[in-house]
């Protein structure tokens, strides 16, 4: 069945092409990920103040950092679609928003497993907290749009402008502990860290992108085939002929 849904797909105008698996990438990037948390542990020192806590941080910072690589493949793909008005552009939006739910879930989870021993709370309404919250709540609302919306131009449309509020409010998130004073360190530099610090921070930024990219491309090609088993459950209703 998956076969013959490809081959609509390609062949078919109406939607597009459905992408091949890549079990390279899964492969590499689950390597990439084990070597670059193997690294990290095993390597740095216990900080001064935190101690072995802050192993937690090369998890919980590729995170956040992901969250708004997400937001931007979103912002971007949205801003395609209400150009080109391309099917295509709309998936990569979703599909990059379903995987930016996940990366700001994560952020925030760890970094209140980070903050109940550092700061003495699991939870306080600080600026950079804060918006990281709005910024969930708007990737879950986007979710909730299209879950909602049958319509396929109204669902992308609809969806687009809630994608590009995301992204503004990803900008905000990341200036959040410039423009405010919030208890939140500001960010980190190369200068301002040890050497072990950079390159597991570094490391791992690479493998959560790799994790990020295999997400995508693996929910884009979900949503080419079904997308694909659509049209080709509606040719059959209508008794029209795949080309």
């Amino acid at each position: 069945m998956t076969e013959a849904v490809m081959e609509r797909a390609a062949t078919s105008g109406a939607v597009p092409a459905v992408p091949p698996r890549r079990p390279l990438l899964a492969a590499v990037t689950l390597l990439t990920l084990v070597g670059a948390e193997l690294f990290s542990v095993l390597t740095s020192p216990p900080d001064r103040d935190m101690g072995n806590l802050e192993k937690i941080l090369y998890i919980h910072v590729p995170c956040a950092w992901m969250a708004m690589t997400a937001s931007l493949f979103v912002f971007l793909a949205s801003v395609g679609y209400l150009w080109k008005r391309e099917e295509r552009y709309d998936m990569i939006a979703a599909a990059s928003a379903e995987a930016g739910t996940l990366f700001t879930a994560l952020t925030v989870i760890l970094g209140s497993i980070w903050a109940r021993p550092t700061w003495g709370t699991w939870w306080t309404w600080d600026a950079r907290l804060t918006s990281t919250a709005v910024l969930l709540l708007i990737y879950l609302g986007y979710l909730a749009l299209r879950a909602a919306t049958d319509d396929v131009d109204r669902r992308a449309r609809w969806s687009a402008a809630v994608g590009i509020l995301g992204a503004i409010n990803a900008g905000i998130v990341y200036e959040s502990v410039v423009w405010w004073r919030t208890i939140h360190q500001i960010q980190s530099s190369p200068s301002s860290m040890g050497i072990m610090y950079t390159w597991g921070l570094r490391l791992n930024a690479i493998a959560m992108l790799l994790v990020l990219v295999y997400f995508i491309t693996n929910r884009y090609r979900s949503f080419c085939l079904i997308r694909a088993t659509e049209m080709m459950a509606e040719d059959a209703v209508l008794g029209r002929r795949a080309p």
